[in-house]
């Protein structure tokens, strides 16, 4: 992962450095989120449980961050605007959080985080794809590497007592 984001650290101008601080803080936060769930009750919860709690939370707290940081909020309601709540609410908040929710209740939570090293992947090659941003060699070496080591820590060999006989 460090590879494939070292040049835009490298490159980055100054106002760059607070989205790739909130990335890491986030990167934190989920991963604090993944321990909470496993280590506590929730890990035998409902994932729909699970997903109300997450969400209850976050609808108490980030308004009041909101304000903290002094967002103006909904400046003007675009069609974009609201495709993109309702994208973010149905698709993100719900579908993907209630099968994430779901799935550490089925299965232990370090296979599971492997694939989270996907998500910051796919931004990439979704700016590439969709906002016109380069893709470097040095980009495509990394998520060959991040590949790789997916499928490392995912290869299952064969025994090797069962290949003798």
């Amino acid at each position: 992962m460090a590879l494939a984001f070292g040049e835009g650290f490298i490159a980055a101008r100054a106002d760059t450095w607070v989205g790739d601080a909130m990335g890491i803080v986030a990167a934190v936060l989920w991963a604090a989120t993944t321990v909470l769930i496993r280590a506590t009750r929730l890990s035998n919860a409902p994932a729909a449980k699970t997903l109300f709690y997450q969400l209850a939370v976050s609808a108490l707290t980030l308004p009041i961050a909101s304000l903290a940081v002094g967002e103006p909020g909904v400046v003007a309601l675009t069609p974009v605007a609201v495709a993109s709540l309702v994208f973010q609410g149905v698709v993100v908040a719900f579908a993907t959080y209630l099968a994430w929710f779901w799935l550490l209740t089925k299965y232990f939570a370090a296979p599971l985080s492997v694939f989270a090293f996907l998500s910051p992947l796919f931004g990439v090659v979704f700016g590439v794809l969709l906002l016109r941003e380069p893709f470097t060699p040095l980009f495509g070496v990394a998520a060959l590497a991040v590949l790789a080591g997916i499928a490392l820590v995912n290869f299952r060999g064969v025994e090797p007592s069962a290949a003798r006989c």
